[in-house]
């Protein structure tokens, strides 16, 4: 991870019987946010059972992550994703920045400060 990269993970547990609707909010979700120029990845990855979902997210750098979380993305269609699942850990790796961290610590995210590693 660079210095300026920032990733999120957030795991949900799809409620039951809801799993179309989860689906068609994830695809609205992902079309809407390949649209970010920021957003470098932004990938579901679903339990065999179909009742956990991991989103992993990269974006660019601070700027990026601020435009993806005040997007109608996050604004209109979190709050609609959240009907048919729960969230059940958000983690933040990176520096979000100041604005975007007020912004995550409001949903219970976890900030992990770059400490140390290495990138290619």
């Amino acid at each position: 991870m660079s210095k300026h990269t920032v990733r999120f993970t957030v795991d949900l547990t799809i409620n039951q019987n809801q799993f179309d609707a989860f689906e068609a909010i994830a695809q609205t979700m992902i079309a809407g946010t390949q649209k970010e120029p920021g957003a470098l990845g932004y990938d579901w990855c679903l339990s065999s059972d179909r009742k956990r979902c991991r989103i992993v997210e990269t974006y660019a750098d601070q700027i990026a992550v601020l435009a993806h979380l005040t997007s109608p993305v996050v604004r209109e269609l979190v709050p609609k994703l959240l009907q048919s699942s729960s969230l059940n850990r958000f983690e933040v790796y990176g520096d979000p920045g100041p604005k975007a961290a007020e912004i995550l610590a409001g949903v219970g995210a976890e900030i992990f400060p770059l400490w140390r590693g290495l990138n290619r």
